[in-house]
């Protein structure tokens, strides 16, 4: 059952949905959760290919949303995107720069139809310079934006994370920028074309730490990179994380443990500036502790001190099992409608004072709602809310 927030939200905003896969269905999945009418236009051959190469992904990215079937090869297909754009306040996509152009849909094309429309392009490198037709994912992305630049230990290369960061950034900007878009058209009566870039997006959150290291002879220089402040491998194969970078914390930890361990009697990394020219040393110094004993000890003593730590969860099982997730009723079940398995998700990750129910509708099946959406063509839309 949809169930929209008590408050208004972005109900009333129509969105359509051109995207396909992680960053135009992330940026569409948070206006969905926030209220709008998020309509995914899909191709008749299969939709969107998450449905069949991730399905689970697929149904986490695309909650809250009405699916619709569009051929837009062919001009009727074309035609009826065009009547939905009449009534619609943005149109989000991700085709390479001059797709939609080829297709007759370019944004002149669409302000034709509609003023006031937003057009959001979500692409690798933008919609000029000469990467803009440079094909790339998230990786790639990240290896042009500084992201491996950031030092984060004393020594070794920078690696990759599973985490798409480029992608969910330029999502988050994305969906930022459209709301912010459709607030200005409507209170202008004049829509713009948004020229997202996944690679400035990851640029933008990488710049800060990434620029700042930049003048210094060797990146693990830079004060940000300590040697208490770190993943390290204990006794029994867990990790944990720790990080004492103001020295109270270096202070709690270490008077707890110098009885355990004689090496951490030591006062002469007591002091923030100490452990940062010793980081290295520091460092070695907790690996060798830290191997010492396995997760449950450290667990137990750890879970006493004011010290911020915490346990690598390694599977997706122990984050769902975690109490402060449980308390905060971060993940829900949706019932499923592209299976009929129930997924577990996690809600929009803010909690709003008048109430947000995020978790409303399950991803649709493809073109579940073609037939309701061509319909509401012949009906005046509903006042939108202001």
């Amino acid at each position: 059952m949809d169930r929209p927030p008590h408050w208004p939200g972005l109900s009333g905003v129509r969105v359509l949905d051109l995207s396909r896969l992680l960053p135009g269905g992330f940026a569409t999945l948070a206006l969905a959760d926030l209220g709008a009418d998020v309509i995914k236009v899909e191709s008749p051959q299969g939709g969107d290919y998450g449905r069949q190469v991730d399905p689970d992904t697929f149904a986490a990215l695309n909650r809250n949303k009405r699916s619709v079937v569009l051929d837009l090869r062919e001009a009727a297909g074309r035609d009826t995107l065009l009547r939905l754009v009449e009534n619609s306040d943005a149109v989000v996509e991700s085709y390479r720069p001059g797709v939609l152009a080829a297709m007759g849909l370019d944004y002149e094309r669409l302000r034709t139809a509609n003023p006031a429309v937003v057009l959001c392009s979500i692409t690798g490198f933008g919609q000029s310079g000469p990467y803009a037709h440079r094909p790339g994912h998230d990786l790639n992305f990240l290896a042009l934006s500084g992201f491996f630049a950031i030092p984060h230990r004393a020594e070794g290369l920078v690696d990759r994370i599973g985490l798409r960061v480029g992608d969910m950034a330029g999502s988050l900007y994305a969906a930022l920028a459209t709301t912010v878009a459709v607030l200005g058209a409507r209170a202008t009566g004049e829509g713009q074309h948004l020229d997202v870039s996944l690679h400035e997006a990851a640029a933008a959150w990488a710049a800060p730490l990434a620029l700042s290291s930049s003048a210094l002879g060797t990146p693990a220089d830079s004060p940000l990179v300590t040697g208490d402040n770190d993943v390290f491998v204990l006794s029994d194969g867990r990790r944990l994380t720790l990080a004492t970078f103001e020295d109270k914390f270096w202070l709690n930890f270490r008077r707890c443990f110098a009885a355990d361990f004689p090496a951490l009697a030591d006062d002469t990394w007591d002091s923030r500036a100490d452990r940062t020219r010793d980081k290295g040393a520091v460092r070695a110094l907790l690996a060798d502790v830290f191997a010492r004993r396995p997760l449950p000890w450290w667990s137990a003593r750890l879970s006493e001190l004011d010290v911020p730590w915490a346990p690598v969860y390694e599977s997706g099982t122990e984050f769902l099992q975690d109490p402060h997730v449980r308390a905060r009723d971060l993940v829900g079940t949706l019932p499923g409608s592209v299976t009929e398995v129930p997924r577990a998700q996690v809600r929009f990750p803010v909690l709003f004072g008048a109430g947000l129910e995020s978790l409303r509708r399950a991803a649709p099946s493809h073109g579940e709602h073609t037939t309701e959406v061509l319909a509401e063509l012949d009906r005046p839309r509903s006042p939108r809310a202001t």
